[in-house]
Protein backbone atom coordinates (compact mmCIF):
# COMPACT_ATOMS: atom_id res chain seq x y z
CA UNK A 1 0.00 0.00 0.00
CA UNK A 2 1.38 3.22 -0.66
CA UNK A 3 1.64 4.71 2.79
CA UNK A 4 1.35 8.48 2.16
CA UNK A 5 -1.71 7.82 0.59
CA UNK A 6 -3.00 5.40 3.39
CA UNK A 7 -6.85 6.11 4.51
CA UNK A 8 -8.36 5.71 8.24
CA UNK A 9 -11.48 2.97 7.76
CA UNK A 10 -13.89 2.87 10.13
CA UNK A 11 -16.57 -0.44 9.27
CA UNK A 12 -19.66 -0.39 11.42
CA UNK A 13 -22.16 -3.12 10.65
CA UNK A 14 -25.13 -2.40 11.60
CA UNK A 15 -28.53 -4.64 11.29
CA UNK A 16 -31.49 -4.09 9.34
CA UNK A 17 -34.39 -6.14 8.59
CA UNK A 18 -34.58 -9.42 6.91
CA UNK A 19 -32.82 -12.66 7.58
CA UNK A 20 -28.85 -12.62 8.86
CA UNK A 21 -26.56 -15.24 8.05
CA UNK A 22 -26.07 -17.35 11.02
CA UNK A 23 -22.46 -16.90 12.53
CA UNK A 24 -20.70 -16.35 16.01
CA UNK A 25 -20.16 -12.21 17.33
CA UNK A 26 -17.00 -11.28 17.21
CA UNK A 27 -15.28 -8.53 18.93
CA UNK A 28 -14.18 -5.25 17.11
CA UNK A 29 -9.95 -4.70 16.58
CA UNK A 30 -7.59 -3.10 14.54
CA UNK A 31 -6.54 -4.88 11.37
CA UNK A 32 -4.77 -4.22 8.05
CA UNK A 33 -3.63 -0.49 8.63
CA UNK A 34 -5.80 1.74 9.23
CA UNK A 35 -9.08 -0.15 8.99
CA UNK A 36 -10.97 -0.78 12.09
CA UNK A 37 -14.43 -3.15 12.57
CA UNK A 38 -15.77 -0.63 15.57
CA UNK A 39 -18.96 -3.47 15.86
CA UNK A 40 -18.90 -6.70 14.83
CA UNK A 41 -22.22 -9.15 14.66
CA UNK A 42 -22.76 -12.72 12.32
CA UNK A 43 -20.47 -12.32 9.69
CA UNK A 44 -22.24 -11.89 6.10
CA UNK A 45 -21.57 -13.58 2.66
CA UNK A 46 -18.55 -13.26 1.26
CA UNK A 47 -19.42 -14.59 -2.05
CA UNK A 48 -21.85 -13.48 -4.72
CA UNK A 49 -24.76 -13.23 -2.93
CA UNK A 50 -26.45 -10.41 -1.48
CA UNK A 51 -25.60 -9.17 1.58
CA UNK A 52 -29.21 -10.09 3.75
CA UNK A 53 -29.74 -8.12 6.68
CA UNK A 54 -26.72 -6.19 6.90
CA UNK A 55 -25.15 -2.90 6.02
CA UNK A 56 -22.34 -1.84 5.86
CA UNK A 57 -20.65 1.93 6.27
CA UNK A 58 -16.92 2.75 5.94
CA UNK A 59 -16.18 6.11 6.63
CA UNK A 60 -13.16 7.60 5.07
CA UNK A 61 -11.93 9.88 7.66
CA UNK A 62 -9.08 11.25 5.36
CA UNK A 63 -11.95 13.07 2.86
CA UNK A 64 -15.70 13.82 3.52
CA UNK A 65 -17.54 10.63 1.55
CA UNK A 66 -19.48 7.97 3.23
CA UNK A 67 -19.73 5.09 1.40
CA UNK A 68 -22.45 2.29 1.70
CA UNK A 69 -20.64 -1.71 0.70
CA UNK A 70 -22.83 -4.15 -0.34
CA UNK A 71 -24.38 -5.11 -3.94
CA UNK A 72 -22.77 -2.37 -6.50
CA UNK A 73 -19.68 -1.51 -4.29
CA UNK A 74 -16.96 -2.68 -6.66
CA UNK A 75 -16.25 0.71 -7.64
CA UNK A 76 -16.91 2.78 -4.22
CA UNK A 77 -13.18 2.25 -2.88
CA UNK A 78 -10.65 3.08 -5.21
CA UNK A 79 -8.08 1.36 -4.17
CA UNK A 80 -8.43 -2.90 -4.84
CA UNK A 81 -6.46 -3.68 -1.09
CA UNK A 82 -9.23 -1.48 0.38
CA UNK A 83 -11.54 -3.03 -1.80
CA UNK A 84 -10.46 -6.65 -0.55
CA UNK A 85 -10.35 -5.35 3.00
CA UNK A 86 -13.91 -4.43 3.08
CA UNK A 87 -15.54 -7.92 1.59
CA UNK A 88 -12.91 -9.56 3.04
CA UNK A 89 -13.60 -8.10 6.85
CA UNK A 90 -15.16 -10.60 9.27
CA UNK A 91 -11.81 -13.14 7.61
CA UNK A 92 -9.38 -10.77 8.76
CA UNK A 93 -11.06 -10.27 12.16
CA UNK A 94 -10.29 -13.81 12.92
CA UNK A 95 -6.98 -13.96 11.33
CA UNK A 96 -5.95 -11.35 13.44
CA UNK A 97 -7.68 -12.74 16.78
CA UNK A 98 -5.40 -16.04 15.70
CA UNK A 99 -2.34 -14.35 15.10
CA UNK A 100 -2.50 -12.76 18.56
CA UNK A 101 -3.07 -16.04 20.00
CA UNK A 102 -0.67 -17.74 18.36
CA UNK A 103 2.01 -15.45 19.23
CA UNK A 104 2.08 -15.36 23.05
CA UNK A 105 4.15 -17.28 24.71
CA UNK A 106 4.02 -18.65 28.22
CA UNK A 107 7.28 -18.48 29.15
CA UNK A 108 9.01 -15.67 27.21
CA UNK A 109 7.41 -12.75 27.60
CA UNK A 110 9.49 -11.03 25.33
CA UNK A 111 8.15 -13.11 22.54
CA UNK A 112 4.94 -11.07 22.12
CA UNK A 113 6.60 -8.26 23.04
CA UNK A 114 8.89 -8.39 19.89
CA UNK A 115 6.18 -10.00 17.40
CA UNK A 116 3.57 -6.96 18.73
CA UNK A 117 5.89 -4.18 17.77
CA UNK A 118 6.21 -5.51 14.08
CA UNK A 119 2.94 -6.78 13.25
CA UNK A 120 0.87 -4.06 14.42
CA UNK A 121 3.48 -1.20 13.19
CA UNK A 122 0.80 -0.98 10.24
CA UNK A 123 1.89 -3.61 8.23
CA UNK A 124 -0.28 -3.85 4.66
CA UNK A 125 -1.37 -7.34 5.66
CA UNK A 126 -1.36 -7.84 1.78
CA UNK A 127 0.12 -11.87 1.85
CA UNK A 128 -3.18 -13.02 4.23
CA UNK A 129 -5.56 -11.22 2.34
CA UNK A 130 -4.71 -12.70 -0.94
CA UNK A 131 -5.03 -16.16 0.64
CA UNK A 132 -8.14 -15.15 2.04
CA UNK A 133 -9.10 -13.60 -1.43
CA UNK A 134 -8.25 -17.19 -3.55
CA UNK A 135 -9.78 -19.27 -1.31
CA UNK A 136 -13.16 -17.22 -1.38
CA UNK A 137 -13.04 -16.92 -5.31
CA UNK A 138 -12.71 -20.42 -5.43
CA UNK A 139 -15.95 -21.14 -3.11
CA UNK A 140 -13.90 -22.17 -0.11
CA UNK A 141 -16.49 -22.07 3.05
CA UNK A 142 -14.79 -23.68 5.61
CA UNK A 143 -12.63 -22.41 9.11
CA UNK A 144 -8.60 -23.19 7.21
CA UNK A 145 -8.06 -20.28 4.91
CA UNK A 146 -7.97 -18.52 8.20
CA UNK A 147 -5.16 -20.58 9.29
CA UNK A 148 -3.04 -20.47 6.19
CA UNK A 149 -3.82 -16.53 5.98
CA UNK A 150 -2.00 -16.12 9.61
CA UNK A 151 0.68 -19.13 8.33
CA UNK A 152 1.51 -16.91 5.72
CA UNK A 153 2.04 -13.61 7.82
CA UNK A 154 3.55 -15.32 10.45
CA UNK A 155 6.29 -16.70 7.60
CA UNK A 156 6.64 -13.09 6.77
CA UNK A 157 6.99 -11.36 9.69
CA UNK A 158 9.93 -13.84 10.54
CA UNK A 159 11.69 -13.10 7.47
CA UNK A 160 11.07 -9.55 8.09
CA UNK A 161 13.06 -10.28 11.57
CA UNK A 162 15.73 -12.01 10.16
CA UNK A 163 16.37 -9.70 7.43
CA UNK A 164 16.69 -6.38 9.29
CA UNK A 165 19.60 -8.66 11.00
CA UNK A 166 21.67 -9.47 8.17
CA UNK A 167 21.12 -6.01 6.33
CA UNK A 168 21.54 -4.11 9.63
CA UNK A 169 18.75 -2.28 9.06
CA UNK A 170 17.31 0.64 11.52
CA UNK A 171 14.01 1.07 10.34
CA UNK A 172 11.07 -0.59 9.61
CA UNK A 173 7.46 0.36 8.39
CA UNK A 174 8.76 3.82 9.78
CA UNK A 175 9.56 2.21 13.51
CA UNK A 176 13.23 1.03 14.79
CA UNK A 177 13.52 -2.15 13.92
CA UNK A 178 13.69 -5.10 16.39
CA UNK A 179 17.33 -5.71 16.63
CA UNK A 180 17.77 -2.22 17.14
CA UNK A 181 15.05 -2.27 19.79
CA UNK A 182 16.38 -5.37 21.24
CA UNK A 183 19.50 -7.27 19.89
CA UNK A 184 20.08 -9.42 17.15
CA UNK A 185 19.70 -12.73 19.34
CA UNK A 186 16.24 -11.07 19.96
CA UNK A 187 15.16 -11.06 16.58
CA UNK A 188 16.54 -13.80 14.87
CA UNK A 189 15.26 -15.98 17.80
CA UNK A 190 11.69 -14.56 17.73
CA UNK A 191 11.92 -15.29 13.91
CA UNK A 192 12.50 -18.70 14.77
CA UNK A 193 9.67 -18.82 17.06
CA UNK A 194 7.05 -17.15 14.46
CA UNK A 195 8.75 -19.87 11.54
CA UNK A 196 7.81 -22.71 14.55
CA UNK A 197 4.08 -21.65 14.95
CA UNK A 198 3.06 -20.83 11.49
CA UNK A 199 3.75 -24.59 11.10
CA UNK A 200 2.03 -25.87 13.38
CA UNK A 201 -1.05 -23.77 11.65
CA UNK A 202 -0.18 -25.17 8.54
CA UNK A 203 -0.66 -28.63 9.56
CA UNK A 204 -3.65 -28.25 11.73
CA UNK A 205 -5.28 -28.21 8.24
CA UNK A 206 -4.80 -31.68 7.77
CA UNK A 207 -3.32 -31.38 4.35
CA UNK A 208 -0.03 -32.30 3.18
CA UNK A 209 -0.26 -30.56 0.05
CA UNK A 210 -0.73 -27.40 1.78
CA UNK A 211 2.20 -28.31 4.84
CA UNK A 212 4.56 -28.90 1.23
CA UNK A 213 4.01 -25.89 -0.32
CA UNK A 214 4.63 -23.76 2.11
CA UNK A 215 7.71 -25.79 3.25
CA UNK A 216 9.01 -25.38 -0.09
CA UNK A 217 8.07 -21.56 0.09
CA UNK A 218 10.42 -21.07 2.99
CA UNK A 219 12.94 -23.02 1.80
CA UNK A 220 12.84 -20.74 -1.53
CA UNK A 221 12.84 -17.94 0.63
CA UNK A 222 16.27 -18.78 2.37
CA UNK A 223 18.07 -19.72 -0.53
CA UNK A 224 16.94 -16.47 -2.41
CA UNK A 225 18.51 -14.29 0.84
CA UNK A 226 21.26 -16.44 0.67
CA UNK A 227 21.59 -15.89 -3.36
CA UNK A 228 21.11 -12.07 -2.78
CA UNK A 229 23.83 -12.42 -0.22
CA UNK A 230 26.48 -14.32 -2.65
CA UNK A 231 25.63 -11.78 -5.47
CA UNK A 232 25.79 -8.47 -3.50
CA UNK A 233 28.61 -6.22 -4.15
CA UNK A 234 29.10 -8.10 -7.33
CA UNK A 235 29.05 -5.89 -10.59
CA UNK A 236 29.07 -9.15 -12.50
CA UNK A 237 25.34 -9.70 -11.28
CA UNK A 238 23.07 -9.78 -14.35
CA UNK A 239 19.06 -9.13 -14.39
CA UNK A 240 18.67 -13.10 -14.81
CA UNK A 241 20.15 -13.84 -11.15
CA UNK A 242 18.22 -10.53 -9.88
CA UNK A 243 14.79 -12.33 -11.04
CA UNK A 244 16.14 -15.46 -9.37
CA UNK A 245 16.54 -13.58 -5.98
CA UNK A 246 13.38 -12.32 -6.50
CA UNK A 247 11.61 -14.96 -7.28
CA UNK A 248 13.11 -16.31 -4.13
CA UNK A 249 12.85 -14.02 -1.42
CA UNK A 250 9.96 -12.19 -2.43
CA UNK A 251 7.32 -13.78 -4.93
CA UNK A 252 7.75 -17.44 -3.59
CA UNK A 253 5.88 -16.10 -0.59
CA UNK A 254 3.14 -14.23 -2.66
CA UNK A 255 2.32 -17.38 -4.89
CA UNK A 256 2.05 -19.92 -1.95
CA UNK A 257 -0.10 -17.30 -0.48
CA UNK A 258 -2.07 -17.59 -3.06
CA UNK A 259 -1.78 -21.39 -4.16
CA UNK A 260 -2.57 -22.67 -1.11
CA UNK A 261 -6.16 -20.32 -1.10
CA UNK A 262 -6.84 -22.82 -4.65
CA UNK A 263 -5.64 -26.01 -2.93
CA UNK A 264 -7.38 -25.86 0.35
CA UNK A 265 -10.65 -24.79 -1.35
CA UNK A 266 -10.24 -27.77 -3.26
CA UNK A 267 -10.45 -25.81 -6.86
CA UNK A 268 -9.27 -27.54 -10.09
CA UNK A 269 -5.76 -27.72 -11.15
CA UNK A 270 -5.86 -24.95 -13.68
CA UNK A 271 -7.24 -22.40 -11.39
CA UNK A 272 -4.54 -23.23 -8.70
CA UNK A 273 -1.73 -23.29 -11.15
CA UNK A 274 -3.46 -19.81 -12.35
CA UNK A 275 -3.18 -18.55 -8.50
CA UNK A 276 0.05 -19.58 -8.65
CA UNK A 277 0.96 -18.04 -11.57
CA UNK A 278 -0.46 -14.77 -10.38
CA UNK A 279 1.31 -14.79 -7.22
CA UNK A 280 4.28 -15.55 -8.75
CA UNK A 281 3.89 -12.15 -11.18
CA UNK A 282 2.62 -10.26 -8.38
CA UNK A 283 5.80 -10.44 -6.35
CA UNK A 284 7.92 -9.96 -9.09
CA UNK A 285 6.52 -6.89 -9.95
CA UNK A 286 5.74 -5.62 -6.67
CA UNK A 287 9.80 -6.42 -5.76
CA UNK A 288 10.67 -4.23 -8.63
CA UNK A 289 8.73 -1.43 -7.38
CA UNK A 290 10.17 -1.93 -3.67
CA UNK A 291 13.50 -1.60 -5.33
CA UNK A 292 12.54 1.80 -7.14
CA UNK A 293 10.86 3.29 -4.81
CA UNK A 294 14.68 2.76 -2.52
CA UNK A 295 15.58 5.33 -4.91
CA UNK A 296 12.97 7.54 -5.50
CA UNK A 297 10.80 7.17 -2.08
CA UNK A 298 10.31 9.36 0.59
CA UNK A 299 11.13 7.74 4.19
CA UNK A 300 6.87 8.27 4.78
CA UNK A 301 6.61 6.12 1.92
CA UNK A 302 8.58 3.18 2.16
CA UNK A 303 8.53 3.10 6.10
CA UNK A 304 12.79 2.97 5.78
CA UNK A 305 15.33 5.31 4.94
CA UNK A 306 15.60 6.19 1.08
CA UNK A 307 18.78 5.00 -0.61
CA UNK A 308 19.53 2.04 2.08
CA UNK A 309 19.65 -0.54 -1.11
CA UNK A 310 22.62 1.82 -2.66
CA UNK A 311 23.91 2.16 1.10
CA UNK A 312 23.99 -1.85 1.94
CA UNK A 313 25.72 -2.02 -1.82
CA UNK A 314 22.58 -4.67 -3.00
CA UNK A 315 22.66 -4.52 -6.63
CA UNK A 316 18.89 -4.22 -7.35
CA UNK A 317 17.19 -3.90 -10.71
CA UNK A 318 17.78 -0.05 -11.51
CA UNK A 319 21.44 -0.56 -10.55
CA UNK A 320 22.34 -3.48 -12.58
CA UNK A 321 20.67 -1.84 -15.43
CA UNK A 322 22.90 1.34 -14.80
CA UNK A 323 26.15 -1.11 -14.77
CA UNK A 324 25.08 -2.90 -17.88
CA UNK A 325 25.35 0.71 -19.93
CA UNK A 326 27.95 2.18 -17.48
CA UNK A 327 31.10 3.81 -19.49
CA UNK A 328 34.72 3.51 -17.93
CA UNK A 329 34.31 6.76 -15.52
CA UNK A 330 30.61 5.05 -14.53
CA UNK A 331 31.56 1.99 -13.73
CA UNK A 332 34.61 3.33 -11.80
CA UNK A 333 32.39 4.75 -9.79
CA UNK A 334 30.31 1.71 -9.26
CA UNK A 335 33.56 -0.23 -8.56
CA UNK A 336 33.95 2.48 -5.85
CA UNK A 337 30.73 2.22 -4.43
CA UNK A 338 29.48 -0.61 -4.47
CA UNK A 339 32.05 -3.54 -5.15
CA UNK A 340 34.97 -1.53 -2.46
CA UNK A 341 32.17 0.11 -0.40
CA UNK A 342 34.12 3.50 -0.40
CA UNK A 343 31.09 5.59 -0.50
CA UNK A 344 31.13 9.25 0.17
CA UNK A 345 28.77 12.00 0.51
CA UNK A 346 27.03 13.20 -2.46
CA UNK A 347 27.66 9.55 -4.05
CA UNK A 348 23.52 8.33 -3.83
CA UNK A 349 22.89 12.15 -5.53
CA UNK A 350 25.51 10.54 -8.19
CA UNK A 351 24.13 6.80 -8.23
CA UNK A 352 20.54 8.68 -9.29
CA UNK A 353 22.19 11.08 -11.99
CA UNK A 354 23.93 7.58 -13.61
CA UNK A 355 20.79 5.89 -13.45
CA UNK A 356 18.76 9.02 -14.98
CA UNK A 357 21.19 8.97 -17.82
CA UNK A 358 21.00 5.67 -18.52
CA UNK A 359 17.29 5.48 -17.96
CA UNK A 360 17.22 2.96 -15.58
CA UNK A 361 14.92 4.21 -13.29
CA UNK A 362 12.15 4.46 -16.54
CA UNK A 363 13.14 0.81 -17.88
CA UNK A 364 13.02 -1.12 -14.50
CA UNK A 365 9.43 0.35 -14.33
CA UNK A 366 8.55 -1.18 -18.08
CA UNK A 367 9.75 -4.33 -16.68
CA UNK A 368 7.12 -4.06 -13.32
CA UNK A 369 4.44 -2.93 -15.38
CA UNK A 370 5.41 -6.55 -17.57
CA UNK A 371 5.00 -8.53 -14.92
CA UNK A 372 1.74 -6.96 -13.31
CA UNK A 373 0.37 -7.21 -17.05
CA UNK A 374 1.31 -11.22 -16.74
CA UNK A 375 -0.20 -11.15 -13.23
CA UNK A 376 -4.06 -10.31 -14.24
CA UNK A 377 -3.67 -12.27 -17.37
CA UNK A 378 -3.01 -15.24 -15.11
CA UNK A 379 -6.10 -14.69 -13.37
CA UNK A 380 -8.29 -15.18 -16.95
CA UNK A 381 -9.07 -18.90 -15.88
CA UNK A 382 -10.96 -18.16 -12.52
CA UNK A 383 -14.39 -16.95 -12.69
CA UNK A 384 -15.96 -13.69 -13.24
CA UNK A 385 -16.39 -12.23 -9.26
CA UNK A 386 -15.45 -9.10 -7.65
CA UNK A 387 -12.59 -10.57 -5.81
CA UNK A 388 -10.82 -11.83 -9.12
CA UNK A 389 -11.36 -8.10 -10.45
CA UNK A 390 -9.98 -6.72 -7.78
CA UNK A 391 -7.01 -9.06 -7.35
CA UNK A 392 -6.30 -7.77 -11.43
CA UNK A 393 -6.66 -4.23 -10.36
CA UNK A 394 -4.43 -5.01 -7.41
CA UNK A 395 -1.31 -5.98 -9.89
CA UNK A 396 -1.91 -2.36 -11.85
CA UNK A 397 -2.51 -0.14 -8.60
CA UNK A 398 0.85 -1.75 -7.54
CA UNK A 399 3.30 -0.79 -10.45
CA UNK A 400 1.43 2.97 -10.02
CA UNK A 401 3.48 3.62 -7.15
CA UNK A 402 5.83 4.52 -9.08
CA UNK A 403 3.68 6.64 -11.43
Amino acid sequence: MDVDLKRLYTLTLQECSGPCDDGRIGRAQKFFHSLHIVAVRPPVEIGDRAVNGWEYLVKVTAGTKTTRLGQGMDHDIAKPHDRLAAWLAQDMVAVNALIHARMVSEHAPRIPEVTDHLINAGGKRLRPLLTLAAARLCGYEGPYHVHLAATVEFIHTATLLHDDVVDESERRRGRKTANILWNNQTAVLVGDYLFSRSFQLMVETGSLRVLDILANASATIAEGEVLQLTAAQDLGTTEAVYLQVVRGKTAALFSAATEVGGVIAGAPEDRVRALFAYGDALGVAFQIVDDLLDYGGTAQAIGKNPGDDFRERKLTLPLIKAVAKADAEERAFWQRTIAKGDQREGDLEQALAIMARHGAMEAARADALAWAAKARTALEPLPEHRLRIALQDLADYVVSRVN
